[in-house]
């Protein structure tokens, strides 16, 4: 675990990942590559980690592409997946412009923890906070990336700040219209997750694809016993990347509706016959 100013999170790194890491930061820092050229060559700074979860995002959004609805994120911390998901239209689907992008953040680390989020030392109001008044920030690379993809006139994104227990039924009730064809959680606990669950059903497309960050984790068992009171673990097939221990992934199929009641049958009553 670290802290970085008023953030706290939970790398999961040994030792010697994280010495290794604040070397390889240095060398980016001190790159000899002109400013204006170092965001041609990210490729020379990103991991194998990272690049792996790139490419695992970008296959979840190749699912949805001939799907009607938009995209959610829950948890959305600095922002990544989102401006990836704008970009991904961008080279899937640059016309769409139906596909809005929404993120749920408080942007000030965990609201509350619940009982059933475990006694992890990470597991406390505040962690996963970013610094403040990022939100405007990241406004700000998300619409740079809109404007590389046609039809920049339409706004299709949409940060909502706020705990996303609440924010996210206040989003359907002010967006009654609202077909979701990929849902990405990565809030970690217990009772915003539930909760966003729960709002979501009635929006869900047939098919969309749900996506997890912290199923099966020990160190986050909220996210995996929310998922299971609300959708059951043994109702859908639970998707994993190779590439990549965490993320998971399941696609929405709801349950037929059970069979109408039997038909009660009318019997003729059969008169005696007279000779």
């Amino acid at each position: 675990m670290e802290t970085l100013g008023q953030t706290t999170m939970n790398r999961n790194l040994s030792k010697n990942e994280v010495s290794e890491n604040e070397g390889f930061y240095q060398l980016f820092k001190n790159s000899p590559i002109p400013g204006r050229n170092i965001l041609d060559n990210l490729g020379l700074y990103i991991n194998r980690q990272n690049l792996s979860r790139i490419l695992f995002m970008n296959d979840l959004y190749k699912k949805i592409v001939n799907l009607q609805g938009i995209i959610c994120e829950f948890g959305v911390l600095w922002g990544s997946n989102l401006a990836l998901f704008e970009s991904f239209r961008g080279m899937y689907e640059p016309y769409n412009f139906g596909r809005k992008i929404v993120g749920f953040d408080t942007f000030e680390g965990f609201p509350e923890v619940h009982e059933k989020d475990g006694e992890h030392k990470i597991i406390q109001k505040g962690a996963y906070a970013v610094t403040k008044g990022y939100e405007d920030y990241l406004s700000a690379v998300l619409n740079y990336h809109e404007r590389q993809s046609p039809i920049t006139h339409i706004k299709k994104y949409e940060l909502v700040k706020g705990n996303a227990a609440k924010t996210v039924k206040e989003y359907l009730e002010r967006n009654p219209e609202t077909i979701i064809a990929f849902a990405y959680f990565d809030l970690d606990l217990y009772e915003p997750t539930k909760a966003c669950l729960e709002a979501i059903l009635p929006h869900l497309v047939r098919g969309a694809v749900i996506g997890f960050d912290e199923l099966n984790w020990h160190e986050f068992p909220g996210e995996t016993r929310a998922f299971n009171e609300v959708l059951g673990i043994n109702n859908f097939t639970i998707h994993k990347d190779p590439n990549n221990p965490r993320p998971s992934y399941i696609i929405f199929t709801p349950p037929p509706p059970p069979p109408p009641p039997p038909r009660a049958h009318k019997h003729k009553s059969i008169q005696p016959t007279h000779i």
